[in-house]
């Protein structure tokens, strides 16, 4: 590792030991780890990967430009593994930053510390490939396995897909720059001349003030109101079914673009199994194939999604490690209103007895669920009021 890589590295505490996806909750994570995954040739060194991101078994792990490493403990021994990735060139680096110079609202969103989805295609404008694919990710690590990643090397990437869901801007330090670089070289560029002799900043600057008004949000559309002709539906899917698809798009369209002109947050990002769930969820005549096409039972995941959307279907699926001092408010909440309640903490659950539990999502509301035959199940609508659960 050279100087400026040594100044340029963060490292991130190891996780704990926890079930989570391995595949992220991002869009950026969930590249990283297709980029990574499609490189292998041995899904079981995947599988094994998998169980010890979860089993907590990767040490810090360190990000500089080009490089992530961490130390992975196993019963056997102790390994080192790295993976590396292209660096961008500074010339792919002022290319780039120009293009996302001349877009405002991509500067306003990094100022604010998000990254939007679009940057890649202010990438590829640029000629710039953000995003590793195929072959991009170079794995290596200190054990004798001749796979390629090893199952270290596979935990290790995984949990950079965990670091890129809590902070996509990871992804540019492995590529060359940390955000504050990034955000130098967008001021420079701003003041740049263009082509024409104007520099953005002056552009910018001369915008007027006053901006239209928000216009109208778009009345929403019944299945009766969309006609879907001269359109050949795909293999295995009926007219009924390609005409719910395209309603359902309608929904989605009108969701996003209530969000841009309200400034609220937009409709949570799904993997494919999420997005099967809330289908079936919407259009009940769409779970048999769904079920089928997933190879998974929808029945509880529906359920969850029904008492609590993307979130209450994430609660079903994993669990994470909130601030211990919010469980103890709780826990101390619960047992100010009844001391006879035997009640247990384990990372973002409540469990209340023997057959009642409360799960903590990522914006603060609290899940309940009960234990019939041996399985939890989601049992109301979440609050962010543990006392005021509706069963």
């Amino acid at each position: 590792m050279n100087d400026a890589q040594m100044n340029d590295a963060q490292g991130f505490p190891a996780f704990a030991r926890q079930q989570r996806s391995t595949r992220g909750r991002s869009w950026w994570a969930r590249a990283w780890v297709q980029a990574m995954e499609d490189t292998s040739l041995d899904s079981d060194q995947l599988r094994k990967g998998r169980r010890y991101a979860n089993s907590g078994q990767v040490g810090t792990i360190t990000i500089s430009p080009g490089r992530t490493a961490a130390t992975v403990y196993s019963p056997e021994d102790t390994y080192e593994s790295v993976v590396r990735v292209d660096e961008l060139s500074s010339d792919d680096w002022h290319r780039f930053s120009g293009q996302v110079a001349a877009r405002a609202g991509h500067i306003a969103a990094l100022l604010d510390g998000e990254m939007p989805h679009d940057l890649v295609e202010a990438a590829a404008d640029a000629g710039v490939t953000l995003l590793p694919g195929i072959g991009d990710l170079d794995p290596s690590c200190t054990c004798d396995a001749w796979e390629l990643p090893c199952q270290h090397a596979a935990a290790l990437c995984y949990q950079v897909a965990w670091l890129l869901d809590a902070d996509p801007f990871v992804l540019l330090l492995l590529r060359g720059r940390t955000r504050d670089a990034l955000l130098d070289e967008l001021q420079l560029s701003a003041t740049r001349p263009t082509e024409a002799g104007v520099s953005v900043a002056d552009v910018l600057a001369s915008t007027p003030a006053e901006l239209p008004d928000v216009p109208e949000l778009p009345a929403k559309v019944s299945g009766d109101e969309l006609a879907v002709t001269g359109i050949e539906p795909p293999e295995g899917f009926g007219p009924a079914v390609l005409q719910l698809l395209v309603l359902d798009a309608a929904r989605r369209a009108r969701a996003i673009l209530n969000a841009l002109l309200r400034g609220t947050r937009e409709p949570q990002l799904l993997d494919e199994w999420q997005d099967a769930v809330r289908l079936a969820a919407d259009f009940p005549e769409l779970t048999a194939p769904l079920t089928e096409g997933t190879g998974r039972d929808l029945a509880l995941g529906i359920q969850a999604w029904r008492y609590g959307g993307g979130p209450g279907l994430d609660v079903l699926e994993h669990t994470w490690t909130p601030d211990p001092a919010e469980l103890n408010r709780a826990r101390t909440e619960l047992l100010a209103a009844d001391d006879d309640l035997a009640v247990t903490t384990a990372l973002n659950q409540l469990t209340i007895g023997a057959d009642t539990q409360l799960r903590l999502d990522h914006d603060g509301r609290w899940h309940p669920y009960r234990l019939v035959d041996a399985t939890w199940i989601p049992a109301g609508t979440p609050s962010k009021d543990p006392l005021v659960i509706e069963w």
